[in-house]
């Protein structure tokens, strides 16, 4: 039997380079108790970053899994946040350690708006399946899906004092809930375009909603009559880059307004008419150097607005301005740009030593510490297209778009020399084997080899790196790529015909010419021992051929789109591919299989650099983020992992199928919050599976030919910690992928439980959603009468003894609570700080006038 060739797998260690995520919103939230206005959530792909603005620092990391993250909403009481996610997914995060035991499933794609209601108990979800969800977050269970809406849902907000729910969309309606009855009651139609937000004011009784025609509309809210719009309040927004803070003022504060203008106005020309929206007053503008992306304001004590803006150039900004004072000044607190790029990374380099990873982009380039993530050094540079260490790894050099060659000396962050290379873009550099100089290939047509040189600085009259021109290779075509044979014997040059020319390094002369690729080859790379050169394209194929004759061994479709980035793993015939269906994948070019795909970008994956020992891989993509990969001592089973990706695509389709439909259900307004997912379909099978053990355990003990192996633990026991371990929020789910032959079995052990008092609660969940469901067979059945009236008898009277108990438990906390406090004067519970404040208060007050008599 011959040997088996062994790989390790890479595995994702670290996402880096993202300040905050373009998809999702930024919000305040508050940590372990720490000031107001400190902390801010925002999305990083698919984990959420916390940061402490005032230090600049990243605190707290929510883990993600594998969907990006598309909302934030923290809850009332500050301790939690809920996490919207593209596939639908809510997720509850404690802010206290960074944990998620909640989780949601009902929307079919993207979450897009979430709300919490005033107390924190209930969650209102909006997403592109134009479906509002309101979910329980204390029993973890969906309550009801309302339909209604044509388009993506902007906006969903409680009424505090009243069971409703108000919701907007893109489809230019505003809709108003009845939540007692699950139906809308009343639809608001004077919007032209698509509505994007609202807020209620003045006690929730009036409402502002804003819609993409740059108009602001108030409408009055009345409940005896019907909803009318305000026809005075209407204000005009700024543009993209401006962020426009109105202040709503009382009744009072209008009518001075309003007989200041008034006696203005008679002052003046008759002529002039008053402005309508002359009784409201608009605070500074907050003009940020990029187009606003997502804002979240926070009143504090004092009078005081904060203000976090998230900006589309990966920038966090904060302001901060006095409401109270008479021309308020918006002020900046803060700006987090130091962990991360303003634009796409488009070029990554890896140093000799594996510690230190280049990354440029269109305006800086940034050098970080591999092991920490910890930016070293930042500098500004032209739009870099490609870049390298220097051996000795003190400086680095860069190819702009522009056609220059930037050289850096790392030490002191400076910039050394520009030199004028090429009258078009520098496409690709490479280090020559020998470590004496490099190669550019440009867009101008040319290829040119540089030495390196040490002269004499002008200024510091000491001795600084530079570049000398010394070669150049005239060519027919754009030069895409350029690429020396590590035996430093030939050059590799891809052209814009599609072609891929072979020339000797020492004499430039033709060698081989590699065609076959329908589009231009956009990357290339050739083996360590250079006998392999394998070529990717735009075409989405990559060629591996042979360095002796230029034969093509195979022709291999790697991705779904344009291959950006090819690299060998150093000392090996293993190579990665990155491309714009946002994955990169391994590959072996002897075998000619793929081996392993790295999942994890949300977009275009631009660029990517092995470590020089193999150990690590560090990617870039489109979604500003920078990721790192780890190379474990786990082997991979080729037969295995194609088995995984196969069993995965079957469980995606799976959960893409037709939800299941409740029997007797007509599709109205109103239908079941949860959705069918993997999960729920292994929660069916589990309970299908723990019910067939039961009737055959049962069997055996009948016929007394068996002994129960777990002593004291009764077959029907079972069942029931089978439906424990369902997750609360997939309950109903999985009880309705349950085939009917189940349901009687079932109903039989539920009256058993509910005759023994064992989780009673849950059981008595169980049994109404069945008799809901399936009320029409059971109904149909005589089988089950006696066991329904059973049911029936046994509910009411064990539902009735813990109701008893609970009121009798309440009566005595609270009477313990009164005579604690009568004898300690200590106040409990959720208004002890208030009350506890106001009683200090007036002890002072005493105190100060018992010193003003003395």
């Amino acid at each position: 039997m011959g040997l088996t060739k062994q790989y390790l797998r890479y595995v994702a260690s670290a996402v880096f380079g993202v300040i905050g995520g373009q998809k999702a919103n930024i919000t305040y939230v508050t940590l372990r108790g720490g000031e107001r206005g400190r902390y801010v959530a925002v999305a990083a792909c698919e984990h959420v970053f916390i940061w402490d603005v005032r230090k600049g620092e990243k605190v707290l990391i929510l883990q993600g899994q594998k969907h990006e993250v598309t909302f934030l909403c923290p809850s009332p009481d500050g301790v939690h946040i809920a996490v919207g996610y593209e596939d639908g997914a809510v997720r509850i995060f404690s802010l206290l350690n960074g944990e998620s035991n909640v989780s949601f499933n009902g929307h079919k794609s993207a979450v897009s708006i979430m709300h919490y209601d005033a107390l924190g108990a209930r969650l209102v979800t909006g997403s592109k399946d134009t479906d509002v969800i309101v979910w329980d977050i204390i029993n973890e269970c969906g309550l009801y899906r309302l339909r209604g809406h044509k388009d993506v849902i902007t906006q969903a907000l409680f009424l505090k004092d009243k069971n409703l729910l108000v919701t907007c969309s893109k489809d230019s309606f505003v809709k108003w809930w009845d939540l007692d009855t699950q139906h809308c009651f009343k639809t608001m139609v004077g919007h032209r375009s698509e509505v994007w937000g609202m807020v209620l004011l003045n006690k929730e009784n009036r409402l502002l909603t804003g819609s993409a025609d740059s108009e602001l509309r108030a409408w009055d809210i009345s409940y005896l009559e019907q909803v009318r719009k305000d026809t005075v309040d209407r204000f005009v927004l700024g543009n993209d880059s401006v962020l426009e803070l109105f202040t709503v003022l009382s009744e009072e504060e209008v009518h001075k307004k309003m007989t200041k203008k008034l006696k203005k106005a008679k002052k003046k020309a008759a002529k002039g008419s008053l402005h309508r929206c002359a009784h409201r007053s608009l605070t500074p503008h907050l003009c940020p150097l990029s187009p606003l992306r997502w804002v979240d304001c926070l009143s504090c004590a004092g009078g005081e607005l904060k203000v976090v803006l998230l900006l589309q150039n990966n920038t966090i900004e904060t302001y901060s301005l006095k409401t109270s004072d008479k021309t308020p000044v918006a002020n900046k607190t803060a700006r987090l740009t130091l962990g991360g790029h303003r634009t796409d990374v488009r070029t990554l380099a890896f140093s000799s030593d594996n510690l230190a990873v280049l990354s440029a982009s269109g305006d800086t380039v940034k050098v970080w510490n591999r092991s920490t993530l910890q930016v070293i050094r930042t500098m500004a540079c032209e739009y870099a297209l490609c870049s390298l260490f220097v051996p000795g790894d003190r400086q680095i050099i860069l190819g702009t778009k522009s056609g220059k060659l930037q050289i850096f000396e790392l030490g002191s962050g400076s910039l050394l020399e520009t030199v004028d290379a090429h009258d078009g873009a520098v496409w690709s550099l490479c280090l020559a084997p020998d470590q004496r100089g490099i190669i550019s290939g440009s867009a101008d047509k040319t290829v040119k080899f540089w030495e390196f040189e040490l002269v004499k600085d002008k200024e510091t009259v000491q001795k600084r790196l530079t570049v000398k021109h010394t070669r150049t290779l005239q060519l027919e075509e754009d030069v895409l790529c350029v690429k020396f044979s590590p035996d430093h014997r030939l050059l590799a040059v891809s052209l814009l015909d599609c072609t891929v020319k072979i020339f000797y390094t020492d004499t430039l002369k033709f060698f081989l010419s590699l065609y076959g690729h329908k589009l231009p080859v956009l990357c290339l790379d050739i083996s360590h021992d250079s006998t392999l050169i394998a070529t990717g394209s735009a075409d989405r194929n990559v060629k591996i051929w042979g360095l002796d004759f230029g034969d093509c061994h195979r022709s291999m479709f790697a991705h779904d789109d344009s291959i950006m980035f090819l690299q060998f793993v150093p000392k090996t015939h293993l190579f990665f591919t990155a491309g714009k269906d946002k994955k990169i994948k391994q590959w072996d070019a002897d075998k000619f299989e793929h081996i392993q795909t790295l999942e994890g970008h949300h977009r275009e994956v631009w660029c990517l650099a092995i470590s020089p020992n193999g150990d690590h891989l560090v990617s870039s993509s489109h979604d500003k983020s920078l990721r790192l990969w780890e190379r474990t001592r786990e082997p991979i089973i080729l037969e295995e992992e194609r088995e995984l990706e196969r069993e995965a695509e079957f469980e995606e389709s799976m959960a893409k199928g037709d939800a299941p439909v409740v029997p007797g259900e007509t599709q109205g307004e109103a239908a079941p919050a949860g959705k069918k997912t993997v999960e729920t379909v292994k929660a069916a099978e589990r309970i299908m599976e723990a019910l067939e053990l039961y009737k055959e355990e049962t069997r055996k003990m009948e016929e007394h030919k068996y002994a129960c192996e777990n002593a004291g633990k009764e077959p029907s026991r079972y069942v029931l910690d089978v439906i424990k371990k369902v997750r609360s929020s997939e309950l109903e789910v999985s009880l309705l992928v349950l085939p009917f032959p189940y349901v009687p079995e079932l109903l039989k052990l539920f009256n058993s439980y509910i005759q023994q008092g064992l989780e009673v609660e849950l059981v008595c969940r169980c049994l109404f959603f069945l008799l809901k469901i399936h009320f029409g067979q059971i109904s149909s059945n005589q089988m089950l009468l006696s066991v329904i009236d059973e049911l029936r008898t046994n509910t009411l009277s064990k539902v009735g003894e813990i109701r008893d108990v609970m009121g009798f438990n309440s009566a005595a906390l609270q009477f313990l609570q009164q005579e604690i406090e009568s004898k300690e004067d200590v106040m409990f519970f959720a208004d002890a700080t208030g009350r506890l404040q106001e009683k200090k208060k007036k002890r002072r007050k005493r105190e100060r006038a018992v010193l003003t008599i003395a």
